[in-house]
């Protein structure tokens, strides 16, 4: 049995690493892929291009717009003077949000009275538009808080005062609430689940289409043999390309793994059961490269839209949250981010890894019964 398995992993990794081009593919693009990834996928919204229109003209609302300036998340970009002006902004997409302080804006303030101003947002982009709401509420509050304190100092010589609720938050994991600490064990993810389910859907469909197939029905090796001999370099390369991405992650990112490499070796077996056992399958079905690359990529973008990489599964509708049971990368997805960012270990992920074990069990089972040593 060894004999025949060494002689399997040899022709696979001479089959595998042939091309010069291949190893760039497999080792090289990732790291690459990683970095722009981790840049590009990046959920902040900070210095929002924003437009002015202040019709009052008043040191309360020059006083209002600096206010937004400084606190980092607006960026002033445009001071108009018309609706017209306002609607060809947002149109062309200039601005995200014009800020409409109206005339006798300040007037109403000193008379005690209530002084609104209109935010008209660009909502094509629904969550960054909800979040930009956020940010004018509390910029809201707090320069009423600010117009009330001024006002009890000026005309109650600040004796009396209303106790106030100080709200002290510390945000565990990631301290800066930033986006890759969050994103780039996910692309860690999703690179190793493509790279490795691809690689995996071609291995017996290439046999077919080269004619060395025959070859494997007349030998003496088993199925269960061979299936090994096509998984295990796939395996290799899935370790080193989870150290290659981890490497550049807290390198460039300054992401590290917080949790247990041991722990993450062992998550990282039990996913690539799953995505191997997945291109497998398709490699016995399909008939052509061609067929399996189209089968596979029908796999991997669901995949990954519901596995909670940009989208947390509580909030999917129920039935859609009822089929990501079956999705390997939902497990894995929830592994990693404990790993990396919270430092947690068996008995919070159990629960995933045993869905990992079924999951991948079963794939690799169903992949070695359709497999038969026959031809057509």
């Amino acid at each position: 049995m060894f004999e025949r398995l060494k002689a399997m992993l040899i022709k696979e990794f001479i089959q595998v690493f042939r091309d010069p081009r291949m190893r760039i593919v497999l080792f090289v693009l990732p790291a690459l892929q990683t970095v722009i990834f981790g840049y590009a996928v990046n959920m902040d919204v900070k210095q929002i291009p924003t437009a002015i229109m202040d019709r009052d003209n008043s040191t309360e609302s020059r006083e209002l717009a600096a206010i937004m300036t400084s606190s980092g998340y607006f960026r002033i970009t445009e001071r108009i003077g018309s609706d017209r002006e306002a609607r060809r902004l947002l149109d062309r997409g200039d601005v995200r949000v014009v800020v409409d302080i109206e005339h006798g804006f300040a007037e109403k303030l000193r008379q005690g009275g209530s002084a609104p101003v209109q935010a008209l947002l660009d909502g094509s982009d629904s969550n960054t538009a909800g979040i930009i709401m956020g940010y004018l509420a509390r910029l809201a509050t707090a320069y009423n808080s600010r117009l009330q304190s001024e006002y009890a100092a000026r005309h109650l010589g600040g004796s009396l005062r209303a106790g106030q609720v100080q709200l002290i938050t510390r945000a565990w994991f990631n301290d800066n609430l930033e986006s890759p600490p969050f994103y780039v064990p996910a692309v860690i993810t999703n690179i190793l689940f493509v790279i490795t389910m691809l690689l995996s859907s071609l291995a017996i469909v290439r046999e077919k289409e080269i004619g060395t197939i025959e070859q494997v029905i007349v030998t003496p090796i088993r199925k269960r043999e061979f299936i090994l001999g096509k998984t295990l370099p796939f395996v290799l390369i899935g370790y080193i390309d989870v150290a290659l991405i981890s490497t550049v992650g807290a390198l460039v990112f300054n992401v590290p793994v917080r949790g247990s490499l041991w722990l993450l070796f062992v998550a990282t077996t039990l996913f690539l059961m799953s995505s191997l056992g997945i291109g497998l399958l398709i490699s016995t079905i399909s008939q052509t490269q061609q067929q399996a690359m189209m089968s596979a990529f029908f796999i991997i973008f669901p995949a990954m839209l519901l596995s909670g990489f940009a989208f947390p599964i509580e909030n999917m509708p129920e039935p859609v949250q009822w089929l990501t049971l079956v999705n390997p990368l939902r497990y894995y997805m929830v592994v990693i981010r404990g790993i990396f960012l919270k430092g947690v270990g068996w008995a919070a992920l159990w629960q995933q890894l045993l869905g990992l074990v079924l999951i991948g069990t079963a794939l690799l089972a169903l992949a070695i019964a359709r497999f038969r040593k026959t031809i057509g």
